[in-house]
């Protein structure tokens, strides 16, 4: 499988200037590169690589043709015209790729390199702790059965209770029996009950609520609606309890809340798309698309386990090679692979045993940029299973002064039961 496999890739036109024309072909973005290629050739008329541009605008051209130009090192500009669906899209896109990569240039997958024994204690320390805080969940979450069990029974028991105050309240006020104890009064004090009763569920979902709006991970994203293509910035919230859609402004798109996702199908490590299914109308479908999705993938798998199906698409671009550590990829390979030993402290020729420890220790850091990577992930499972855990025991809290509650206004309503009847008799 070609290690091209684009991100995203879209028709339209490029301006070959040493000929003075166009050239109708596909431009496509792929992890580090962005290439155009000739419909007709087959030719690559166009490729460089996204850290070598410096700057992308939506311009005319002489003719007052909408295009896209990108502005390379070396004063080297690319224009890009009859993009489908619109520049817009298109901009969007590689502005977000291009703009990710600047922020956090280092951020590449690395190539294969030894693992330290440092960076893989530290993984297995947060491997061994992930286990620990799995098994508390699980555990946490038969208790939280349990309490809901108990709810139930009592929920019953308040039922038949409230059954026996109507079969005791007709044989104490009988229709036909011309006096009685006020049957007004009692319909009064069982409808203030019954408000109190409300006041006390609401105060409690709203305890409920407080614990899962947290916010796990945050990226941001090129968002679109439907199966429309009009992908627009926004971001991607990953809370405990729901998933937000958000523009550039912080306003709320849609929120779908964890119970209403039915599937996330993920195209690439970097875009996926979250479907609302629904019966009699449309389903709500977004796509998003982002540099770091990586981050928020190793949440969503763990959240949505069940619902999160991986396409061909993805299984393609999974099976191509990432990257090297000197960012290979590209005609100029042998160029990049030169700037990088540039780069480096040690001269090129260097004598048997002239090392000494401490410069293999610098040559050889202890956590390398992949294992950095992998614990940022482990990390941020971890605290998707803390935040749970914490939501969890929130809610336990609440079952239990529920089930307090509960208990107390059953034995209460028992005994006065009890003494209605011992009156009857």
């Amino acid at each position: 499988m070609s290690r091209g496999v684009p991100i995203h890739s879209w028709s339209g036109s490029y301006y070959i200037n040493s000929e003075k024309r166009w050239e109708n072909g596909s431009l496509s973005l792929t992890r580090t590169m962005v290439h155009f290629v000739s419909n007709q050739s087959k030719e690559s008329l166009a490729s460089f690589r996204l850290s070598r541009i410096m700057e992308i605008k939506m311009e005319s051209s002489s003719f007052i043709f909408s295009t896209l130009t990108v502005l390379e090192e070396g004063n080297v500009k690319h224009w890009f015209g009859s993009l489908k669906p619109n520049r817009v899209v298109v901009y969007n896109v590689l502005e977000h790729f291009w703009r990710e990569r600047l922020l956090s240039p280092t951020s590449e997958a690395r190539g294969a390199e030894g693992q330290p024994s440092k960076g893989r204690e530290l993984i297995n320390l947060v491997a061994e702790s992930q286990r620990r805080l799995e098994d508390t969940g699980m555990v946490l979450s038969h208790q939280g059965e349990q309490f809901d069990n108990v709810m139930q029974g009592l929920e019953k028991i308040d039922s038949d209770l409230g059954v026996a105050d109507k079969l005791l309240l007709e044989l104490e006020s009988p229709s036909w029996w011309p006096f009685g104890k006020l049957p007004w009064k009692t319909q009064q004090d069982a409808k203030a009950e019954e408000a109190s009763r409300a006041a006390a569920a609401a105060a409690s979902a709203t305890g409920k609520g407080s614990g899962r709006n947290k916010v796990i991970a945050s990226i941001p994203a090129v968002v679109n609606k439907g199966g429309n293509s009009d992908l627009k910035p926004g971001c991607l919230l990953v809370l405990v309890s729901s998933l937000e859609v958000r523009d550039t402004n912080c306003q709320l798109l849609h929120r779908f809340e964890r119970n209403e996702v039915d599937e996330i199908r993920v195209h690439s490590p970097y875009e996926i798309t979250v479907r609302q299914r629904f019966i009699g109308k449309p389903d709500i479908c977004y796509r998003f698309l982002s540099a770091k999705m990586p981050e928020a993938m190793c949440v969503l798998e763990m959240q949505y386990k069940k619902k999160v199906e991986l396409t061909s698409e993805y299984c393609a671009f999974k099976a191509t090679p990432v990257s090297s550590p000197c960012d290979t990829e590209g005609p100029n390979w042998n160029e990049g692979l030169l700037l990088k030993c540039q780069d480096t402290e040690l001269p090129l020729e260097v004598p048997a045993g002239a090392l000494s420890q401490l410069q293999v220790h610098v040559l050889q850091p202890s956590v390398s940029q992949s294992e950095a990577q992998e614990l940022k992930q482990m990390l941020m499972q971890l605290k998707n299973l803390a935040l749970e855990a914490e939501t969890e025991l929130e809610r336990q809290d609440d079952v239990l002064d529920d089930l307090t509650s509960s208990t107390d206004r059953s034995t209460m309503h028992i005994e006065k039961h009890t003494c209605r009847m011992k009156r009857l008799l």
